[in-house]
């Protein structure tokens, strides 16, 4: 009888999901806040874990943001707040709360752009299990340290999305 190798998902062999992580977010039971970054967007998304697949709940991308009137770019701290400022109010609309954060196989440290995200989504009343030690500054995340045009930009559209 000829003995077969163990032959590992080709996800996992091609370096793109570690299963052993999903495995820990989806034993939580919890929605999990799915935020990626491109080259040029930004994505945030909820997803809920079906046995027939992950069924995403609501989304939001940087392409939508520009859709709405954002004149700068896809993939800064600003972009990246008011993208998941935007899921959050939609998530609040749909009473979507008590998220847990799936970063993927992203590096997180303290202030980066997914950090600014989350923080997008917890001011727009979505609960996140989360530190607040870990979001960036306000000055940064207006984008003052950008210019001044970002920043005015970016209050402009914070309170355009808050209205809605």
């Amino acid at each position: 009888m000829r003995r077969t190798k163990f032959v590992q998902y080709k996800r996992k062999k091609e370096g793109r999901t570690d299963y052993k992580k999903r495995l820990t977010l989806l034993k939580s039971g919890r929605l999990r806040l799915v935020i990626r970054k491109s080259l040029k967007n930004v994505s945030v998304q909820i997803v809920k874990y079906e046995d027939n697949g992950d069924k995403i709940m609501t989304s939001a991308s940087s392409k939508e943001l520009k859709k709405a009137g954002w004149k700068g770019s896809g993939r800064n701290l600003p972009a990246a707040y008011l993208v998941g400022l935007m899921c959050g109010v939609k998530a609040k609309k749909q009473k979507l709360n008590g998220l847990i954060l799936d970063a993927g196989l992203q590096k997180l440290f303290k202030g980066n752009l997914i950090y600014c995200a989350m923080k997008g989504v917890v001011d727009a009343g979505v609960e996140v299990a989360c530190s607040e030690e870990v979001f960036p500054s306000e000055e940064r995340i207006q984008g003052k340290h950008i210019s001044d045009s970002v920043a005015k930009e970016f209050e402009a559209m914070k309170s355009k999305i808050l209205k809605v």
